[in-house]
């Protein structure tokens, strides 16, 4: 028996009983179309969160306070005290010895609470230089960020983004707006800031927390360079804090990649993890084949030995129906790409919180791959059940 004689008695098989097997094809189909969906899903929200890192900047150091250095013999905690200094941001910017750094900036801050008449807003507020729109990669949309000259005179002016624009005015005054830079909600609003100088902060905002600076932006000349700069501002800060084992540094630095690394590597396992809560339904979806096809062996014993009778071999038996079981699935599995691409679709729309699901060509042909073995896989105890049937007993069964 050639394939497309087993494939034509697979179809006419599944139709005349087209109930049965369209509800045995729902969980193929159901189990396809999940998986699609949510890799799609981790896939988006990886995407969506190398976006929000990417749009800091690729060549972005981030040095801040560490507490590896003990006192007195015991260690510090986190947060007793920063180490840093604006004379530290100084130092790093200097090009003499910091050749693969562009410029430093300070960053002071924290959430605050701002007022304006009867309403009220809490924001992230951000205390530094004149340097902070290049460093974080921001565009003013209206206005002008301040100057220098501003930073040395500790003057009331601020910078705000579009979502405190939108809800609040404040007392300092506002002399510009971002543009909309982008918000994945929660604590993730990168247009709910508001931006002072540091000076400012340090004298009308962050009263009684010191001069001390929390976190220093590095901007390196390039991505690539962000590893010499890397060790340039290392030897630079080891050098100003008179520490001489690295082991003992009082600071720690991050590089926008070690970022990009360690969400990738978590989004990855949370794509993983949903891939395989998906495929579990595909396994439930292969359970219920193999219940049909030993229905299908047990209804159709009488054929069976009918077919052997008149010649058929075991081999085509065996064929007939596995073609008849990988058909099922593979259809199932075909109908579950079309479902899965629809709700990838419409899922944003009806749930704008998630991110926009991106289906990756290697998951499909996954999916369809694994749908179709495992209609090869749960249909062939069936199909050997019924290529081991013997003609005389299988003419004489009821």
């Amino acid at each position: 028996m050639s394939i497309l004689e087993g494939l034509r008695l697979a179809v006419n098989g599944l139709l005349s009983n087209r109930l049965r097997s369209a509800l045995t094809m729902l969980g193929i189909l159901i189990g396809v179309s999940a998986v699609i969906l949510l890799v799609g899903v981790g896939n988006g929200a990886s995407v969506a969160v190398q976006q929000q890192i990417q749009s800091l900047g690729s060549n972005l150091l981030t040095v801040f306070p560490s507490n590896a250095r003990s006192a007195g013999g015991v260690q510090q905690g986190f947060g007793t005290g920063s180490s840093l200094t604006l004379d530290d941001v100084k130092a790093i910017a200097n090009r003499q010895t910091s050749p693969d750094v562009v410029t430093a900036i300070p960053s002071a801050g924290g959430r605050a609470q701002l007022t304006y008449g009867n309403q009220n807003w809490n924001s992230t507020l951000t205390g530094t230089t004149q340097d902070f729109p290049s460093v974080r990669n921001y565009q003013v949309a209206t206005g002008q960020f301040f100057t220098t000259g501003e930073v040395d005179a500790s003057s009331k002016v601020a910078v705000i983004g579009p979502t405190v624009a939108t809800n609040l005015r404040q007392n300092f005054r506002v002399i510009g707006v971002f543009a909309p830079k982008g918000s994945s909600g929660g604590f993730n609003n990168q247009d709910d800031v508001v931006v002072v100088p540091i000076t400012s902060a340090w004298s009308y905002l962050l009263g009684g927390r010191g001069r001390n600076v929390q976190q220093i932006y590095v901007e390196a000349t390039s991505a690539e360079a962000t590893t010499a700069a890397s060790t340039e501002v290392t030897q630079v800060l080891l050098d100003r804090h008179h520490i001489s084992d690295p082991a003992q540094a009082d600071f720690q630095i991050l590089s926008q990649q070690d970022v990009l690394n360690s969400a990738a590597s978590t989004t990855g396992v949370l794509t993983l993890m949903l891939g395989a809560i998906a495929g579990i339904s595909l396994v439930v979806g292969g359970i219920g084949i193999m219940n049909i096809m030993l229905v299908t062996v047990t209804e159709r014993t009488r054929e069976i030995g009918i077919r052997k009778a008149i010649g058929a071999r075991r081999q085509d038996i065996l064929l007939q129906f596995l073609i008849e079981s990988m058909f099922l699935s593979g259809l199932g599995g075909a109908l579950g790409i079309l479902i899965g691409f629809g709700l990838a679709r419409v899922l944003p729309v009806v749930v704008s919180t998630l991110p926009t699901p991106v289906i990756s060509t290697p998951s499909v042909f996954m999916a369809f791959g694994i749908s179709v073995g495992i209609g090869l896989f749960f249909g062939l105890y069936p199909a050997n059940r019924a290529a081991r049937l013997r003609p005389i007993e299988a003419l004489r069964y009821e």
